[in-house]
């Protein structure tokens, strides 16, 4: 029996759609988790616990409140939805909206982690490599990436996980619109309000977990490799 077999097409897309909505926020939001991360790391400025209080407040804030201030920022009539819409880009109540969701509330996770792995980098490989001439572009790329490639595929993993999970923020937002918005979690609530879904609920949880253990035991091989090959 195969997935599609096991799973009714409303669920299949739930899985479907919560892949999609997963792998784009992490992957949207990875370069600025990096950024972000070096920067609260290696630097130090006026507004510099600011910062971190606010790349932090995601995971702070009641889901559902931080799904409300995107509904407000960057719904139609929002202050950035209405400029984004003449481009034809709109957020609430679609997919893209529960990816940025999941991001922003993955966003915190992913930039702790990735914090750790720059700050357990010896500054002194990379001041030798700066005495040899190489640009600081070049010594980051070629030397600091390298070192943090196991916290950032951890970081990534972390960010994927929470992407799957992500239920409060992504509802307030996007509502639980089957086919266009209804991810896992929300599939999984919809099922448990109707006295005959428990058996699609459970099946659903049992597809989460080994997603969440699938994306884990890939890190972990991949961060294996990573180390075998220094």
């Amino acid at each position: 029996m195969t997935l599609t077999d096991w799973l009714g097409p409303q669920e299949w897309q739930a899985v479907r759609l919560s892949l999609r909505v997963a792998g784009v926020a992490m992957l949207a939001s990875l370069p600025f988790a990096i950024a972000v991360a070096w920067l609260l790391a290696r630097r130090r400025f006026p507004g510099h616990g600011l910062l971190s209080g606010i790349v932090h407040l995601p995971l702070v804030l009641p889901p559902v409140v931080t799904g409300y201030l995107l509904l407000l920022t960057f719904g139609t009539q929002g202050p950035i939805g209405s400029l984004l819409q003449p481009l034809g880009i709109t957020f609430a109540f679609r997919w893209t909206g529960a990816a940025l969701a999941a991001a922003i509330m993955a966003f915190p996770l992913m930039v702790r982690t990735i914090r750790l792995g720059f700050e357990s980098v010896d500054p002194r490989l990379e001041q030798a490599a700066a005495t040899l001439g190489a640009p600081r572009i070049w010594i980051f790329l070629t030397v600091t990436l390298p070192l943090i490639l196991p916290a950032m595929l951890a970081g990534a993993t972390l960010g994927f996980a929470k992407a799957m999970g992500e239920f409060g923020a992504t509802i307030t937002f996007v509502s639980n619109i089957p086919g266009q918005t209804q991810t896992l979690p929300s599939a999984i609530y919809a099922l448990l309000q109707v006295p005959s879904g428990e058996a699609q609920a459970m099946r659903l949880v049992l597809v989460s977990v080994v997603i969440a253990i699938g994306a884990v035991l890939v890190s972990e091989w991949l961060a294996r490799r990573m180390e075998a090959r220094r």
